[in-house]
């Protein structure tokens, strides 16, 4: 059997020479690997026929994480002074892709800003800064430094989700990486996962094969089981025979 081929959300960095550069971290292609897939980067812009190409080569999606936030624009909010970084087109780009994954029952994953995106492509909202408009929360936005896999609350899934069975687990410990996170729960999907504070942790696709997010970051302890467990999923969902 042919190891299917995950596609991976790729995010820009223009430099100070303005190189820019279209790069993936390495824990996500790492991550796939260790599952079984082959990651494919997914690069762009693309236009519409060769996205469309591209898609048609692919057996799964991971949504991956990444410093830009989503324009508010596109669920009906306004700027936030913390949002200091949006690119528009990254956002059209995995908008599109997850569209027509939901439509088409192809597996799929969203890590961190992946479950943000895939919640507003589907018709939810965010909070644009979750310490302000959530008071009371538990703390979301550590810094992005080493040591990447420190456990710092813990999540709570839902006792029959497919999640939870992934995970071996109910309770779970988790980093976090986030400023901000799921407002209003997208009508298609069902929130699966909360912290001890009420946000949501994990999203799913209900009646699809596989539609699946998480807000932390499982690619960074993939020596733990049941955070690997999370692309074996995937990968195993997007086996092909062919």
């Amino acid at each position: 059997m042919l190891k299917p081929y995950i596609g991976v959300t790729a995010n820009r960095l223009i430099e100070t020479n303005s190189n820019t550069r279209i790069a993936v971290n390495s824990a996500y292609l790492q991550a796939v690997l260790l599952a079984g897939g082959t990651p494919v980067a997914i690069p762009y812009p693309l236009s519409a026929q060769q996205l469309s190409d591209l898609y048609d080569q692919l057996d799964g999606v991971l949504f991956t994480g990444g410093v830009e936030d989503i324009d508010p624009a596109l669920y009906g909010y306004p700027m936030h002074p913390s949002i200091t970084e949006i690119d528009r087109e990254r956002d059209q780009l995995e908008i599109t892709l997850i569209k027509r994954l939901a439509a088409e029952g192809k597996p799929f994953l969203g890590i961190c800003r992946g479950i943000e995106i895939i919640n507003v492509a589907l018709g939810g909202t965010l909070y644009t800064d979750i310490e302000e408009q959530r008071p009371g929360s538990i703390p979301h936005s550590y810094p992005y430094d080493p040591p990447l896999n420190s456990l710092v609350h813990t999540i709570k899934t839902e006792p029959s989700s497919i999640l939870s069975k992934i995970l071996g687990d109910e309770e779970v410990w988790v980093n976090s990486f986030h400023h901000q996170g799921i407002r209003d729960v997208a009508p298609m999907l069902k929130a699966t996962a909360h912290s001890s504070d009420g946000l949501v942790e994990g999203l799913e696709l209900p009646g699809h094969p596989f539609g699946l997010a998480v807000q932390w970051h499982p690619e960074e302890f993939t020596d733990q089981e049941p955070m690997l467990n999370l692309f074996r999923a995937l990968v195993n969902s997007s086996s092909r025979s062919k």
